[in-house]
């Protein structure tokens, strides 16, 4: 499994993002120009960000 930054994010990547003081891994349940609905897969609820908001993540690729 490889990391590629502030690649172009679609439905259905996983990415890492930094919250205040730790990092957490998200699925994309949906991405749109403006907007994406994130789920932290830990049993609490998705959330959404505007992407500018995703200032620095990492975007997994099994490739």
């Amino acid at each position: 499994m490889t990391t590629v930054l502030m690649e172009k994010l679609n439905t259905g990547d996983v990415i890492e993002v930094r919250t205040h003081d730790d990092v957490m891994t998200v699925l994309v349940l949906l991405a749109t120009d403006d907007f994406v609905v994130l789920d932290p897969c830990d049993d609490s609820t998705p959330f959404v960000m505007q992407r500018e908001e995703l200032v620095e993540y990492r975007k997994f690729d099994a490739t």
